[in-house]
């Protein structure tokens, strides 16, 4: 048990030497402020990267023919007969197929424009997360009468620079009215079939102007992230049984991104509470030479107090105390600055970015216990030192 006159005489000590204690908790400060906030900095990374590529779309699952132009039969295509098979199998919500066509002239009040015609079924709006910043998306009604009516992206309403919900686009013989103006929720940058100036039209109308009557990407939507892989497999099960023999189908989803972007915030993490911990371990460092450095110029007072009854232990706790003292609010000081960075940063974080900047309990945890943990390691060999010292041979010190 360690006495109340031991924590007393800790605590004038370093109070005696306020500016030797305040630089040497500088370096605490800095190091557990670093931890906290490097993993604040990852779980952020981690979110955002995690977000943006769920937004693509919730547990996707998108599968599409990948034969070469030589071999291709219109039989090995995906249909739309293989798209409502695959609304049937277990823990899908939501299926939805494109076919994209390029290098197509739009016009529109004699101004022409290259664009990309992309051929969409029911449920795409739903599985690519598409935002509708004008207008509607297509209705039941529209997919069934082929509705010659059209979405185009607000690249493209830009481009017109006016307002075109109702506007008429000519595409080859084809006359379509503008009933939308929609975004990506994350943009793609043409790595979809949606580009900066694509125009949404229904598939069934595709084949009315070029003939095409099948799937250039199927997507499938899982209930779950559990059962993403699942229904994975079952698909591709699903179009290898439904097609000629020999033929392969390519399905994939985004878990493998999602799985790597983890594993990358983790790894980043790790090296940065590296960078944190070796912050800590120079601070110690730093506690064990300024102890060493008082044990040398408190030799006489170690001779006073032994020479009235204190005994070693009672030494050893002193100085021992005196390093937890200085790491210990030095942790805590790291981590009020850490927490109040994010309270004034959180404000200016623009809303758009929809982005909550989050403090892990478990991080603070880790840090105050870090940065106490460097007092004992580093504090010890001073403290013991000083302890061991003779009495008569502390007396005569000068």
């Amino acid at each position: 048990m360690i006495k109340n006159e031991t924590w007393r005489v800790a605590l004038d000590a370093l109070l005696a030497n306020k500016v030797k204690a305040a630089l040497t908790m500088l370096g605490i400060t800095v190091g557990t402020t670093c931890i906290v906030l490097v993993v604040t900095v990852s779980m952020i990374a981690k979110n955002y990267v995690i977000a943006q590529i769920e937004a693509v779309g919730t547990d996707l699952i998108y599968a599409y023919f990948p034969g070469s132009r030589l071999n291709r039969s219109v039989a090995d295509e995906i249909s739309l007969q293989d798209l409502e098979a695959a609304r049937d199998l277990p823990h899908v919500v939501e299926v939805a197929g494109v076919h994209d066509i390029g290098n197509v002239s739009v016009v529109v009040n004699s101004v022409e424009k290259p664009v990309t015609l992309v051929g969409v079924t029911e449920g795409f709006q739903k599985i690519r997360n598409l935002i509708i910043l004008q207008g509607r998306f297509f209705d039941d009604l529209d997919m069934e009468s082929k509705s010659k009516a059209c979405l185009i992206t607000q690249d493209l309403a830009r481009h017109f620079d006016r307002d075109m919900i109702g506007q008429i686009l000519r595409v080859g013989d084809l006359s379509f009215t503008v009933i939308g103006v929609f975004r990506e929720r994350v943009a793609t940058f043409g790595q979809s079939e949606i580009t900066s100036e694509s125009v949404l039209v229904p598939f069934s109308l595709l084949k009315s102007y070029q003939g095409i009557d099948y799937l250039r990407t199927l997507y499938v939507q899982a209930d779950s992230h559990q059962e993403v892989s699942t229904v994975t497999a079952e698909l591709h099960s699903l179009l290898q049984s439904r097609h000629r023999a020999g033929v392969v189908y390519t399905v994939e989803n985004l878990s493998g991104i999602l799985d790597a972007a983890k594993q990358i915030s983790w790894a980043l993490t790790g090296l940065l509470l590296t960078v944190g911990c070796i912050v800590l371990v120079i601070s110690g460092i730093g506690i064990m030479n300024i102890m060493l450095v008082t044990v040398t110029q408190r030799t006489r007072e170690i001779g006073l107090r032994k020479a009235v009854g204190a005994s070693r232990k009672e030494i050893l706790f002193q100085f021992l105390i005196e390093a937890v003292l200085i790491s210990g609010v030095g942790g805590m000081l790291g981590i009020l600055i850490a927490v109040s960075i994010k309270v004034v940063a959180q404000p200016l974080v623009p809303v758009e970015y929809n982005m909550h900047i989050p403090i892990s309990m478990l991080s603070i945890v880790v840090a105050f216990v870090a940065s106490c943990s460097t007092g004992v390691l580093f504090g010890y060999l001073p403290a013991n030192r000083a302890s061991r010292l003779q009495p008569t041979e502390a007396l005569h010190h000068e």
